[in-house]
C-alpha cells in the first residue's frame, strides 16, 4: 500500500452523524499480522504526523460468518504511552461517519488530551473496513451524485421525492456493480468485531475507548457484543441507538438538531460589530434564510467550479447544516447568505480528490444500508417528507427522505444490535445540549438504553463534538478525570 494524505469535507451520505472530516492517512509499511501474531509496528509513511506515531496492518475476515472467508486489511496506528510506569492500557479512538478515519488521531486530537491521560494509555487509531488505506471499496458514482447536497436527500423545491428515489436507485445500482463482495460486509457489528480482533492483536485484556458521533454507536455495539472486554468507555456526541430505524433515526434527528442550534447562529449573525452580520435582529435571521432558500429554488445562481455548478436552495440548506456543526463555521453560512442576497457567489469551495469522495461515500452507503432495511415504497417517503416539511421548514423534509438504502439490493445479514443495560458499569456519555447532528433528544435514548451501565454529562454548549472541542471546561474535566482515574460522577450531571 502507498501513502495517501487527504483532507475531506463532509460526504453527507455518510455524514448523518458527522461534520467535516479532516483525515491525514498514513499507510503502514509493516507486514500484516494476524491476532495470534500480534502487530508488526513500523514507522508511518507520509507527512504531517507525529514522529512517534507507528503503523501496522491487521488482517480480519471479510465475512465473520464464513470460516473460509478471505482476509481484508485494517490499517492501524498508535503512539505509545508517555509514561510506561503509569501505563494502564490502550485508548482506542473510534471515528465518526460512517466513513471517518481515526488513523491520524493519535497525532491529532489525541494530543489535546491532558498529560495524565497521555501517560495512562497508548493512543490507537484505525481506518475502518472499506476505508483506504484499509482494503477499500468504491461504488463508481457519477460525479454529480458526489455533491454534498445530493448525498443528503434534499427533496425537490415542491417537496417531490421522485428525484431522490431515482438517485437512490442509480447509486445503489452503482454500488452493486462496482462495490465488490466487501461492500456487502460493511456494517457496524462487523466494525465492532474488527475492534475485538484489534484488542486481541494489541495483547490487551480490556480496551478503553473514546468514540465520537457515529463512533458512539460503534462503541455501544462493541460494549454490547463484548462487554467484559471493555475498560473505560467515553461516548461523545451520541447517536440514538433505535434498533428498528438505526441510521434513519440519525438522519431524522437533524430536524430537532437544527431547531436546537439555529437560534445560536441567529444570535451571532445579528450581533453588532460582526463583520458577517446578516440582520440587525436575531428574530429576522430565520425568515430571511427561508425566503432566500425559496428564491434560490426558483432562481439559482451560477457557481462555476462547484458541485453542482449552481447555488440553489438545497445547496444553501446544506451549507446551513454544515455550518451549524460548530460556531467556528458560522461565517461560512453568513458569507454565503450575504453574497446570495446580492445575487453573487463566493469562490467555489475546495473539493477533496474524487477518489477519496468515492471511497468515503461507498463506506457510508454500505454501512448504513447493511445495518438495517429501509422502506422501499415511495409513498412512505412522500408522507414522511410532507410531515417533516410542515413541522420543520428549515430542513425542508430532508431528514425523512430516501437514501440509497431505499433501493439497496442486499438484505441485512443480521438484525441490528439492541443496546441494553447488561454489562459492567464503565461508560461515560458526554453531550452538548445543542448539537445539530446528534441532538440531545437522541442522546437521551442511548442513555436510557444503557441504564445502569452509564452516567451522562450534559454540557451547556453548542456544536457537534463535546470533549476537548465544542464543550466546556467542566465537561472536559469530568471526562479527563474518568479516563485518567476511572472516577465518574455518581449520577447524571449538568455542566453549566
Amino acid at each position: 500500500m502507498t501513502q495517501r494524505t487527504r483532507t475531506i469535507r463532509n460526504v453527507a451520505i455518510v455524514g448523518v452523524s458527522t461534520a467535516l472530516l479532516a483525515v491525514t492517512a498514513p499507510v503502514t509499511a509493516s507486514v500484516a499480522a494476524s491476532p495470534s501474531e500480534g502487530l508488526a509496528w513500523s514507522t508511518c509513511e507520509g507527512s504531517g504526523i507525529d514522529s512517534r506515531q507507528q503503523c501496522a496492518t491487521l488482517r480480519v475476515p471479510m465475512d465473520y460468518a464464513d470460516p473460509d472467508s478471505p482476509l481484508i486489511d485494517i490499517a492501524v496506528s498508535r503512539i505509545p504511552s508517555e509514561n510506561p510506569q503509569t501505563r494502564r492500557g490502550t485508548l482506542l479512538l473510534i471515528p465518526g461517519g460512517p466513513g471517518g478515519s481515526s488513523l491520524n488521531d493519535p497525532s491529532g486530537k489525541g494530543q489535546k488530551l491532558p498529560q495524565d491521560v497521555l501517560d495512562t494509555y497508548d493512543l490507537v487509531g484505525f481506518a475502518p473496513r472499506g476505508l483506504a488505506p484499509s482494503t477499500p471499496v468504491d461504488c463508481g458514482l457519477d460525479h454529480g451524485d458526489l455533491a454534498t447536497s445530493k448525498l443528503r436527500p434534499w427533496p425537490a423545491a415542491d417537496g417531490s421525492v421522485d428525484g431522490n428515489m431515482a438517485t437512490a436507485r442509480r447509486m445503489a445500482d452503482a454500488c452493486a456493480a462496482n462495490g465488490g463482495e466487501l461492500i456487502q460486509h460493511l456494517s457496524t457489528a462487523n466494525e465492532a468485531r474488527d475492534i475485538e480482533r484489534l484488542r486481541a492483536a494489541l495483547g490487551e485484556r480490556k480496551l478503553s475507548a473514546w468514540g465520537v458521533s457515529y463512533g458512539t454507536y460503534v462503541g455501544a455495539v462493541y460494549a454490547q457484543l463484548f462487554p467484559h472486554r471493555t475498560d473505560r468507555i467515553v461516548l461523545d456526541s451520541n447517536d440514538n441507538p433505535d434498533p428498528v430505524r438505526v441510521a434513519r433515526a440519525w438522519l431524522a434527528g437533524h430536524e430537532q438538531g437544527v431547531e436546537d442550534t439555529f437560534p445560536d447562529f441567529a444570535a451571532w449573525a445579528s450581533k453588532p460589530g460582526n463583520p458577517d452580520r446578516v440582520a440587525s435582529r436575531a428574530a429576522d435571521i430565520r425568515p430571511l434564510f427561508l425566503r432566500l432558500a425559496v428564491r434560490l429554488d426558483r432562481e439559482p445562481l451560477p457557481w462555476p467550479g462547484a458541485n453542482p455548478e449552481e447555488l440553489n436552495g438545497n445547496v444553501l440548506r446544506q451549507t446551513m447544516l454544515d455550518s451549524l456543526y460548530s460556531p467556528s463555521r458560522y461565517p461560512m453560512l453568513a458569507k454565503l447568505m450575504r453574497a446570495a442576497q446580492q445575487g453573487i457567489v463566493p469562490p467555489a469551495p475546495a473539493a477533496p480528490p474524487e477518489a477519496v469522495l468515492q471511497n468515503v461515500a461507498a463506506v457510508g452507503a454500505g454501512t448504513l444500508c447493511n445495518d438495517v432495511a429501509w422502506p422501499t415504497s415511495k409513498a412512505v417517503y412522500e408522507k414522511d417528507v410532507a410531515e417533516s416539511r410542515a413541522k420543520y421548514p428549515l430542513t425542508a423534509g430532508m431528514p425523512r427522505n430516501a437514501m440509497p438504502c431505499a433501493a439497496w439490493p442486499y438484505p441485512p445479514r443480521e438484525a441490528p444490535v439492541r443496546i441494553t443495560g447488561r454489562g459492567p458499569s464503565n461508560i461515560l456519555l458526554v453531550q452538548n445540549e445543542r448539537d445539530v447532528a446528534t441532538p440531545l433528544s437522541g442522546a437521551l435514548k442511548l442513555r436510557q438504553a444503557l441504564g445502569g451501565r452509564a452516567v451522562m454529562v450534559t454540557v451547556n454548549s453548542v456544536g457537534h463534538d463535546a470533549y476537548l472541542a465544542n464543550g466546556n471546561a467542566c465537561g472536559d474535566r469530568t471526562v479527563s478525570r474518568f479516563l485518567a482515574t476511572g472516577q465518574r460522577p455518581g449520577t447524571d450531571t449538568y455542566c453549566a
